[in-house]
């Protein structure tokens, strides 16, 4: 039988990296057994979906390299795979299960509901007892589904799992309105859609019963479920917006490869073995199996994300880092000509080694090509206003004035003299010549940052951080 697993993203708000890890997670499981993969829009919350956010939604699936075979935007035979066109189907299903006894019509408030459910705590009788009854008032009644069993499944994450018929009250599958609740609308999806393995975030644990519960009365087999771990943040709790950025296109904005994005997250809760830490999806679909996915709360830890970014730069080609990072430098500083560009292209390499975010690399280029340098206040006062740095600096001018070619080695040739004749410590030389230049303390290495720079703006900022003095 083939497989076929599902992304449900509800168009409330962008991509958050949970669903993500989850859409992951189901896409290399369906890509591992050959398997078919749907992306599906829960947007039956009409007042907070928008067009807007299922755009990024999307977006962001393919900036992370997630194609799907089925699903919005791509088609298939079930429509367009947004719920809002399927609310006739829902009712219809809703109205066919009060017509074979495993729903029924209910006008009571939530108030009234609750006291009952009380009475029946109470007097240790299930909530039915006294919440269960027909009611003919069908225009402005809810329909609930009747709780008769308990449930017993097998969960490839978490093992065996039982949930006892009383812990389950007669839950609300249509509402007055006449739209679904998220329990009808995604059990009906699934079954109609033939979704043979649910993969989700354990926070959808205690639907998982009612969901099989559905699909039975449906006349259906349920899915295989696996509940994925949370994601906690470094702290111990659950991932949220105090904890930083939580979307996928917060991330994408902030300068991270898609590559190391997506390798981030599939290590959140799996493992390819080998001790491997940096992988491409090509291994991760020969490697991945649900079954092997951790039940522990993952920790996503930005630091670490952070390191393996960096690792993908450097394991770039040069060639495809210029590329990838010319939009992020011309936002800084503007259009650049080509003959601009190549000044960045010589010191790209160079910029490579001490990038971890595309950003960073627009900040080490900056100083080619401002007009008027900013100073970082920081290495102003730290390296600037230390006794001896007009002499350091007066020195570097007349040994740069002097040169008759401008390159890299006899830049080094010429400033490497400057510490024994000024008996000085090599950085007490470099480093005012570096915030003289470039305005900062870290930058790409000091001489191939002055033979990019050219000899007439090196010198010119010399004499002005002089001036400054």
């Amino acid at each position: 039988m083939t497989t076929r697993l599902r992304v449900a993203p509800s168009p409330t708000g962008n991509l958050h990296v949970g669903t993500a890890r989850a859409a992951l997670y189901n896409w290399l499981y369906a890509r591992h057994t050959g398997g078919v993969f749907i992306v599906r829009i829960d947007d039956t919350d009409r007042e907070r979906s928008t067009s807007e956010f299922e755009a990024n939604i999307l977006d962001s699936l393919r900036w992370l390299g997630l194609d799907w075979d089925e699903g919005v935007e791509v088609g298939g035979p079930h429509g367009d795979y947004r719920q809002s066109s399927r609310f006739d189907r829902y009712r219809e299903v809703a109205e066919s299960l009060v017509a074979s006894g495993a729903a029924y019509y209910d006008d009571r408030s939530e108030e009234e509901l609750e006291a009952l459910r009380q009475r029946a705590q109470n007097e240790g009788k299930h909530p039915a007892y006294y919440i269960r009854r027909p009611s003919d008032v069908r225009s402005q009644g809810a329909i609930r589904f009747a709780v008769e069993e308990s449930v017993e499944f097998g969960d490839m994450v978490r093992g065996d799992i039982r949930f006892e018929a009383d812990s389950i009250d007669d839950f609300v599958i249509l509402r007055s309105d006449g739209t679904p609740t998220y329990h009808l609308a995604s059990t009906v999806d699934d079954v109609d859609y033939e979704i043979t393995h649910v993969a989700r975030g354990e926070d959808l644990l205690s639907s998982t019963p009612k969901h099989i519960l559905l699909t039975r009365a449906m006349g259906a087999e349920p899915p295989v479920y696996a509940h994925l771990p949370l994601l906690f943040g470094a702290d111990g709790k659950k991932l949220s917006k105090r904890h930083g950025a939580t979307s996928v296109t917060e991330f994408r904005d902030a300068g991270y490869l898609p590559e190391a994005m997506v390798n981030y997250l599939a290590l959140l809760g799996w493992s390819p073995g080998d001790d491997l830490t940096m992988f491409d999806l090509d291994l991760a679909v020969e490697r991945f199996d649900l079954a092997d996915v951790q039940r522990n709360p993952a920790i996503f830890d930005v630091d670490k994300l952070n390191w393996l970014n960096g690792e993908y730069i450097r394991a770039m080609a040069v060639e495809s880092f210029t590329e990838r990072v010319r939009p992020w430098v011309e936002k800084e500083v503007g259009p650049l000509s080509d003959a601009d560009w190549r000044r960045f292209e010589d010191l790209a390499p160079l910029i490579q080694e001490r990038t971890k975010l595309l950003p960073e690399a627009a900040d080490q280029a900056r100083f080619l090509y401002v007009t008027d340098l900013t100073y970082d206040e920081t290495s102003w006062k730290k390296v600037m206003e230390k006794d001896g740095v007009s002499e350091v600096l007066e020195a570097a001018l007349g040994a740069l004035s002097d040169l008759s070619e401008w390159s890299a080695e006899s830049i080094e040739a010429a400033l490497r003299a400057l510490p024994e004749r000024l008996g000085m410590g090599a950085g007490k030389v470099f480093q005012p010549v570096r915030v003289a230049v470039t305005g900062s303390s870290v930058s790409p290495p000091l001489f191939e940052s002055l033979a990019a720079l050219g000899r007439e703006t090196s010198i010119s900022r010399l004499e002005e951080a002089r001036r400054r003095l």
